[in-house]
């Protein structure tokens, strides 16, 4: 059974969301405080962790910053959902850059956050019964979508969900440029939060091409056509 781990300083917040994810099914883990949920994350290796922004000890983002930077890819690929009081759009957007691949602003909906949890699960236990499980290579990039991992001349790349799945994308259609509208429409059901907007795309985009090693926009890999989209070249 998947973990989940709600790493919240609010005692009533924590205890509403481990009720409503125990009712549903889930086996769930708590801590009050950032170092003692990094320190479950690192032991446990959830499958989710919900993950304030604003912790005592060590907060949100630097916990973040640390599991994507993590050798362990349980741990560099982990799904987090950011809970946050902060709602401004440039805050999601920082989440994001950080590695967040979810964000609900406070107040939220225990039935909302439980629905966007099993929607990830179901996106990420099932394993592809189709050709979509077939193993993309495009030169020394290989991406197995079974197994959800991805190397670059062999060495395994850290890559969060919606990081591997805008790569696959990509990926499987080498040449054709997607705009910006249509990946948003890809990642949809796998962002649960406030739809992802052009800025959003842009962040997973300079994510990616940093963990392809090079940042830049002439990045080998993923190429920006001007006023257009993105495209992996063929």
């Amino acid at each position: 059974m998947s973990t989940i781990l709600v790493v919240e300083d609010d005692r009533q917040i924590r205890r509403v969301v481990q009720l409503y994810l125990e009712q549903a099914g889930l086996t769930v883990l708590t801590a009050a405080d950032g170092p003692t949920g990094l320190a479950l994350a690192q032991h446990e290796k959830p499958a989710i962790i919900i993950l304030d922004l604003l912790l005592p000890g060590l907060d949100g983002r630097e916990i973040a910053r640390r599991l994507r930077q993590s050798d362990d890819p349980a741990l560099a690929g982990v799904h987090i959902l950011m809970l946050t009081a902060l709602d401004e759009e440039q805050d999601r957007i920082d989440g994001f850059m950080l590695g967040a691949d979810d964000y609900l602003g406070k107040p939220f909906s225990p039935r909302e956050l439980v629905a966007r949890v099993q929607a990830t699960l179901r996106r990420l236990e099932l394993a592809p019964t189709t050709g979509a499980a077939r193993i993309v290579s495009t030169g020394s990039l290989r991406l197995d979508p079974a197994q959800r991992r991805a190397t670059l001349d062999q060495q395994e790349l850290a890559l969060t969900a919606v990081e591997f799945d805008l790569l696959l994308l990509l990926a499987r259609h080498p040449g054709r440029i997607f705009s910006r509208d249509e990946l948003i429409d890809h990642l949809t059901p796998a962002i649960a939060a406030d739809p992802p907007t052009a800025r959003t795309i842009d962040s997973h985009i300079k994510n990616l091409r940093k963990k392809l090693g090079n940042p830049g926009r002439h990045n080998r890999w993923i190429e920006t056509v001007h006023g257009v989209g993105y495209r992996v070249s063929g």
